[in-house]
């Protein structure tokens, strides 16, 4: 009997200190792309939560108790979302989201809200919250004193195989700066890193998790491998490096917002995992634990992407539930517009004034009724036949939900507007540019804008700061203190991307409608598209 007790006894200390793996994975920044389909092209693409699907399945057949977790901007982005949130907030349609609809069938745990839920105002973002049978996590996101939305829960904790999870949600704080105040009302942020402590504290006094998870609608302000800071972003907008180092007690960040892609990096004992945007890749943690039962400790942690290729097979199930909306898309973007007297590509449109841009300028400048346009091409791949032109088309020239403002400004902010743009370039050595100029790597394209009502010369033979010469308006040079009524989107008007000259200046005009929308309606209107450019700006390379 004794000899029994004693093999029971250490059968159950070998039990009770064995390995435990457990699985983590994550999406982040969808934007409503559920079908592998690029809708602006009409052509299949390798990306989706279709295809993320099957991905998820090989993961869950390896380790069934996988948790599932997104980190945000996810009911904004593709046409797919795009057309059901306009019949949302027009009062169209009553359907579930799609994006939630696909999502609760693969059971995610937890997501992370993101800046873009709030981009069709508060009633669709509380109808598609409402949709999931999923958390939405923001620990960060508080509600005003005296205001009737919903408070959001900061975290949660899911045990799964004997393991206790907290999952603690984040979002950027810099939604001021990008939202009309209507589309937030009720709602305030505080710092990432000060809200995770806290939900940290709170956590730890309601049950002790053996494993803590950020997962978080926000990106690193630095380049990791060379430790440089990151310019031209709103303060606090990207705080994961920060809650990683003065946060103790983290073990993994799954994060977003940049559209960026990163397998792994560690700093201190944190581990760091960027999913690509769009349903490009699937991240995945993999922890294992050693210990007993309330004092398990994590012994090693992995991590990897895994992408969506063309070869990826998309789950049928994600496909059925996605058709009625795509359907639907589809009809919106097949309709004609106007006829264009001739060919357009985007392929140079950020080397030379284009007829493209100077589209969206011309629409900018009408409607606000302003005296200067500042403008980006979102997309060089962008091209419009000659002939009639769709819905799909004129969206692949904005394909972003901007809207537009006015606001009172000056000739000096116009400069340096178009110097902050002016460091998309790489300076030309001496002697100038042998051939096509070479683009700066910090600064991402779309954030290089263009200026109509001026005419200007970018010498790229000169430094940053000093690149923008013969600036005229009205045929005449430039004066700094000229007041000018200026049309931009309401991202620039915020400061974003270093345009932080427009930040505090008063908004005389808000659009109430997207950009993308003005266009359609503009061009329907017109029926014919401009057929050359006016060549109000050049750049100079020898």
């Amino acid at each position: 009997m004794d000899l029994f007790r004693i093999l029971a006894s250490l059968s159950l200390a070998t039990l009770t200190a064995s390995a435990v793996e457990i699985t983590l994975l994550s999406t982040t920044d969808l934007h409503g792309n559920i079908l592998p389909y690029d809708y602006y092209t009409a052509k299949p693409a390798a990306r989706g939560l279709a295809k993320i699907a099957t991905l998820i399945h090989e993961a869950r057949r390896q380790d069934p108790n996988a948790l599932l977790l997104d980190c945000g901007d996810t009911i904004q982005g593709s046409p797919l979302e795009t057309v059901h949130q306009m019949d949302v907030r027009s009062g169209k349609t009553t359907a579930i989201d799609p994006m939630m609809s696909a999502m609760n069938y693969l059971r995610y745990d937890a997501m992370a809200m993101g800046n873009h839920e709030l981009n069709y105002g508060l009633k669709n973002m509380i109808t598609a919250r409402g949709q999931a049978k999923f958390p939405w996590l923001s620990a960060n996101t508080r509600t005003i004193e005296g205001a009737t939305v919903k408070p959001f829960q900061g975290w949660i904790v899911k045990t799964v195989s004997g393991v206790k999870v907290g999952i603690i949600g984040i979002t950027t704080p810099a939604i001021p700066i990008w939202e009309k105040p209507e589309n937030y009302k009720g709602y305030r942020w505080i710092g990432g890193p000060e809200a995770v402590r806290q939900a940290l504290d709170e956590m730890r006094k309601s049950t002790k998790p053996d494993v803590v998870v950020v997962i978080a609608h926000a990106g690193l302000d630095r380049d990791m491998a060379t430790g440089q800071i990151k310019t031209g972003e709103a303060a606090g907008e990207n705080m994961i490096y920060q809650i990683a180092t003065e946060v103790p007690g983290i073990d993994v960040i799954f994060f977003g917002h940049t559209h960026q892609q990163l397998a792994g990096h560690k700093i201190g004992n944190v581990l760091l995992v960027q999913a690509k945007n769009w349903g490009g890749s699937l991240a995945q943690v993999n922890l294992t634990l050693e210990g007993s039962s309330g004092n398990l400790k994590i012994k090693n942690k992995d991590s990897r992407i895994i992408p969506v290729t063309n070869t990826t097979v998309a789950d049928p199930k994600v496909m059925a539930l996605a058709k009625p909306y795509h359907d639907h898309a589809e009809q919106y973007l097949s309709a004609p517009v106007a006829e264009s007297p001739t060919t357009m590509r985007g392929a140079h449109a950020r080397e030379m004034d284009t007829v493209l841009v100077d589209m969206i300028h011309e629409v900018q400048l009408q409607s606000a009724k302003a005296d200067v346009s500042f403008a980006s091409l979102f997309n060089t791949g962008v091209n419009f036949p000659k002939g009639p032109v769709t819905v799909r088309e004129l969206a692949s020239l904005y394909i972003y939900d901007n809207e537009l403002y006015a606001i009172e400004g000056n000739g000096q902010m116009v400069k340096d507007a178009l110097e902050n743009a002016a460091r998309y370039f790489l300076q030309c050595p001496d002697g100038g540019c042998p051939g096509e100029p070479q683009t700066n790597p910090k600064v991402i394209g779309f954030n290089y804008d263009t200026a109509q009502g001026v005419e200007y010369e970018v010498d790229l033979r000169r430094p940053e700061g000093d690149r923008i010469v013969n600036l005229k308006y009205n045929g005449q040079p430039l004066d700094m203190n000229q007041k000018l009524r200026i049309a931009l989107n309401n991202y620039r008007s915020g400061g974003s991307a270093g345009y932080s000259m427009f930040k505090n200046a008063p908004i005389v005009w808000r659009s109430g409608m997207e950009i993308r929308e003005m266009m359609i309606d503009y061009f329907r209107e017109k029926k014919v598209l401009p057929s050359e450019p006016d060549n109000n700006w050049r750049l100079l390379l020898r």
